[in-house]
């Protein structure tokens, strides 16, 4: 069973990607062009992103003006249907998030997908009595889903963007790789601030079904007991949302990227229930915050100028699914072109 779920997982991942190289060359490379210091690029269908160039340490100066702009953002007309569909969305998955945790886990076991976080430690030495390794590689499936969300990879991406954005002089990917540690950096604040008020139990470390609201616990049991009061919302998976959406914001053009954004965001969602890391209830509210984050700090990196042949296109919808799949739940995720 457990090579079955890897092949099956290998010939989704290899039609995806054919499909989405095939999308990819029938889009013209964007024209770039230097007009009065500001870094313009025609990506087609009468879209041009400008840049300026981004300042040295932007990253953190401008982190003020975000948490600002985030906060502005909360209290306007448009922000009242998202904020009441994450409301609902997460009241009506706690009635339900021990059932999807079991479930899942059962299902999980039945088909090989080993639960336990499982690394080869590369590069290690000793420090004291302690051995701690420089580089891990996961030996398993779960974990190579779960560490897909703790940020690292999104911070590899953005290191190789700045490189390439400083040789070639690339102010979209410099840019880019700035917004990404900014959006780090809020969604490790944000999302702690939360955690810190309302001191969930996680799935691994529950006292209870569903597990236990301890509101405001003190910074010591927080930091001697974490998965006590650290579950609600999922940070992986906020910082994670939040990386797709800067490369979609930046990249359109890139088709691809939505699409297997949201794909290997489910997978890491699903492999934090498999983990008993978060329950799923936990992830409404960390899809809002990634993306709130991101749209607010891509929206100040560059403007958009629409020529007036432009025609408006059509946005990807995501939905989220609960099937019930021979006596198991299992929650998915549906994106429509």
């Amino acid at each position: 069973m457990k090579h079955r779920f890897l092949i099956i997982l290998t010939i989704y991942s290899i039609c995806l990607q054919a499909q989405l190289n095939t999308k990819d060359t029938l889009l013209p490379k964007p024209k770039r062009e230097l007009i009065n210091g500001e870094m313009h690029y025609n990506i087609g269908n009468g879209k041009t992103l400008v840049y300026s160039k981004p300042k040295s340490f932007g990253f953190i100066t401008n982190l003020p003006i975000d948490a600002s702009n985030i906060g502005f953002a909360l209290t306007k007309k448009e922000s009242v249907k998202p904020l009441l569909a994450i409301a609902v969305s997460t009241a009506a998955l706690l009635f339900v998030d021990q059932d999807i945790t079991d479930g899942f886990g059962k299902f999980c076991a039945r088909n090989g997908v080993n639960a336990g976080e499982e690394n080869i430690n590369l590069l290690k030495f000793k420090m004291g009595d302690k051995e701690v390794a420089l580089f891990r590689l996961p030996s398993n499936i779960n974990t190579a889903f779960y560490q897909l969300g703790q940020g690292f990879p999104s911070l590899a991406i953005g290191a190789g963007l700045y490189i390439y954005g400083k040789k070639y002089h690339d102010y979209r990917a410099l840019s880019t790789a700035s917004q990404l540690a900014e959006s780090f950096v809020l969604m490790g604040v944000g999302t702690q601030l939360v955690k810190r008020i309302t001191g969930r139990e996680s799935p691994s470390d529950v006292s209870r079904r569903g597990g236990k609201w301890r509101f405001f616990p003190s910074f010591s049991d927080f930091q001697q007991n974490t998965p006590k009061y650290d579950a609600f919302p999922s940070g992986h998976l906020a910082t994670l949302m939040s990386s797709v959406t800067i490369f979609a914001e930046n990249y359109p053009e890139k088709r691809w990227i939505k699409p297997l954004g949201y794909s290997l965001s489910g997978l890491v969602c699903l492999s934090m229930i498999n983990n008993r890391v978060h329950w799923v209830s936990d992830y409404p509210l960390a899809i809002g915050m990634g993306y709130l984050c991101a749209r607010q700090v891509a929206k100040r990196y560059r403007r958009v100028i629409l020529s007036n042949s432009s025609t408006k296109k059509r946005q990807g919808e995501m939905n989220y699914t609960v099937n019930y799949i021979n006596g198991t739940i299992a929650p998915g995720i549906l994106y429509k072109f």
